[in-house]
């Protein structure tokens, strides 16, 4: 897996407005069936973890732990994100593919 492969194709994704980030917004966006893809940061508590891991596995969304606060942040060009997801199948998809590299 390239990490920074992924983080800029959630950087561009970001760009045309297709991530939501943060605990709240991307639990929203999962519920509500616009999410394709949850991105958890490695260093994120359990307790989130197990809270996505559950809800993705519930709502059939794949889910995958990477980088780190920090670098998830910044690939959106903000603070730290311990939680995204992306809303568009297409960057989903290619973000997923290099993922699995």
């Amino acid at each position: 897996m390239n990490n920074s492969k992924v983080l800029s194709l959630v950087g561009l994704a970001t760009k045309s407005g297709k991530t939501v980030s943060g605990e709240f917004s991307t639990e929203k966006s999962v519920k509500t069936g616009r999410c394709y893809l949850v991105l958890v940061a490695d260093d994120a508590s359990e307790n989130t973890k197990k809270k996505f891991r559950n809800m993705c596995e519930y709502y059939e969304v794949p889910i995958y732990f990477l980088a780190d606060k920090e670098l998830m942040g910044k690939a959106m060009g903000k603070e730290f994100r311990a939680s995204l997801g992306i809303q568009d199948a297409n960057f989903a998809l290619a973000i997923m593919k290099e993922i699995e590299k």
